[in-house]
């Protein structure tokens, strides 16, 4: 079976590195153009060149891929049997979703056709799902439209992040592309139509989603910390300063730690309503939110209780 592959960060590196090692014939990595980066604008690789490279695998890097007719005829001279496709950051032309005789197959990272589009990975943290997983399909013109071929579901952590689910992911997809192939090529895998009634795209993520709004409910803001780690961050202001909040728990009004201290209940949200030597506690919309590990602007990641060692925060404070 000759494949084709493309894809571009880290998260497409596991499905590629799984391809090589299970021996597949890989002519060829389409990733997306390398980029110049900090004040020396030393040239950066895209993680997937890292890989294939490291597998001395031949790389392609098309500018527009869509708008390329030459690339599209070295990909035709190369007469893949099937093209994987794995975050690659660009649209495929009808042209290229036809070459394969086994199609384009896609890994995305949700239980479609829930969560289509962009980011993915970290919107199911944030809307608090309990469970994620890995799709792949058989990709059309659409955005992640496809016929589903294999879905491999995952349950999420108490504490799981964006960043924990993104590895995750990355791994049960690299393992449900490997099963996908071995069930194309015998015929196996029967294709299954997307119900459009359930599909829901998301938003790609940008750092003002990060402020933090302490009207919301405690849930609702320990959901979003959780799956902004570790970008682009939860945070809020603090005395005039930014203060990342990186680990927090939901309290409510029957928790020992709101009754044994005689915590306000008339609080007003975004307001400190207690502190102690480990902690403190910010009143929300609907319940509290205890704040376990944060970050001041110009400091380092620390817990709240060495954070507290060396700073004075006050009951009544307001945050924001």
């Amino acid at each position: 079976m000759k494949i084709v592959y493309m894809g571009t960060p880290d998260f497409a590196v596991n499905p590629l590195h799984a391809l090589a090692e299970a021996g597949y014939e890989v002519t060829g990595v389409v990733t997306q153009p390398d980029k110049a980066k900090g004040r020396g604008k030393k040239v950066i690789y895209s993680p997937v060149k890292e890989c294939a490279l490291a597998h001395d695998l031949p790389v392609y890097q098309p500018v527009r891929i869509k708008k390329d007719p030459e690339f599209i005829q070295t990909l035709r001279d190369m007469a893949p049997d099937v093209i994987v496709v794995v975050a690659f950051g660009q649209l495929l032309p009808k042209s290229i979703i036809d070459m394969p005789r086994l199609g384009c197959i896609n890994v995305h990272a949700s239980l479609l056709p829930k969560y289509g589009g962009a980011s993915p990975i970290q919107w199911a943290v944030i809307d608090g799902c309990e469970y994620s997983g890995v799709t792949t399909m058989k990709m059309d013109e659409g955005l992640d439209t496809g016929d589903i071929l294999l879905v491999d579901k995952v349950k999420l952590d108490k504490k799981e992040t964006g960043g924990s689910l993104f590895d995750r992911l990355s791994i049960v997809g690299a393992k449900l592309l490997i099963k996908t192939l071995e069930g194309l090529e015998t015929g196996s895998i029967i294709p299954e139509k997307q119900n459009e009634a359930e599909s829901s795209y998301v938003k790609m993520l940008k750092k003002s989603m990060g402020e933090l709004d302490f009207t919301k409910s405690a849930r609702q803001i320990e959901c979003l910390i959780r799956g902004l780690n570790p970008w682009p961050s939860a945070f809020t202001h603090l005395n005039g300063k930014m203060l990342k909040i990186w680990d927090a728990d939901v309290v409510n009004d029957s928790d020992d730690i709101i009754n044994n201290n005689n915590v306000s209940k008339e609080c007003e949200a975004g307001i400190v309503c207690y502190v102690d030597k480990k902690t403190f506690i910010i009143k929300c919309g609907k319940d509290y939110l205890k704040v376990n590990e944060l970050q001041l602007e110009g400091k380092k990641r620390m817990s709240t209780d060495a954070f507290l060692l060396g700073s004075h925060v006050e009951e009544g404070t307001a945050l924001g």
